[in-house]
């Protein structure tokens, strides 16, 4: 179990990452998966503002950025037969990120299936060869992507650290106990900070 950080603690840029985790249409804009599912969209764009200060700061540090994107097996979306929406394939619109959270040249961006961004991308050996042992986690969504990828990040021993306001549910009921979740056995899946916790916690170099 990785201990729960102090949020005095500095970050050392050089060895953390922030993860931005499937910040894509069919999570974020209407017209797209989760909007056509029935939900709020308008609670899964809350994070946009917090993420992009998260990730202006890590930038001005030199800090690691890292985005995922998920997509649909085509194999999967061939053998569906029930009305649900599905996930964009890898090309189409709703796969695409949002305009207000666009990477750089230089940062990584992860096409993955799973829920878990460990599981299905190269992000573990990325992340060694950076020599990154500090993640931290924002996105969509909190309770699925999110955790999936913390909890995986946990057992591989990240000190893992998930901002609240840089996460986003499809209810407040399942933002509130996905973040209680991390905090229970004195953080036993890491710390919870607001993005400005975070910013105030980098270590300037």
């Amino acid at each position: 179990m990785t201990p729960m950080r102090s949020a005095n603690r500095p970050l050392a840029p050089s060895s953390t990452a922030l993860i931005v985790i499937d910040m894509q249409h069919d999570f974020c804009s209407s017209g797209y998966y989760m909007d056509k599912a029935g939900y709020d969209v308008a609670k899964l764009r809350k994070p946009i503002v917090p993420i992009q200060r998260a990730l202006s700061a890590a930038r001005q540090n030199g800090m690691v950025v890292i985005f995922t994107r998920q997509h649909g097996k085509p194999d999967r979306v061939a053998r569906r037969d029930n009305p649900y929406p599905r996930i964009a394939l890898k090309g189409e619109p709703g796969w695409e990120l949002i305009a207000e959270l666009q990477p750089t040249e230089d940062e990584a961006v992860l096409d993955k299936t799973a829920c878990s961004a460990f599981v299905s991308t190269d992000l573990h050996e990325l992340l060694m060869s950076k020599g990154v042992r500090t993640l931290v986690f924002c996105g969509n969504t909190i309770d699925v992507c999110v955790h999936s990828t913390l909890r995986s990040a946990n057992d591989l021993s990240y000190d893992c650290i998930t901002l609240s306001d840089g996460c986003g549910a499809v209810n407040d009921e399942l933002h509130h106990w996905s973040l209680e979740s991390i905090k229970v056995e004195h953080g036993v899946f890491g710390e919870v900070m607001t993005a400005q916790e975070f910013i105030g916690s980098i270590q300037h170099q």
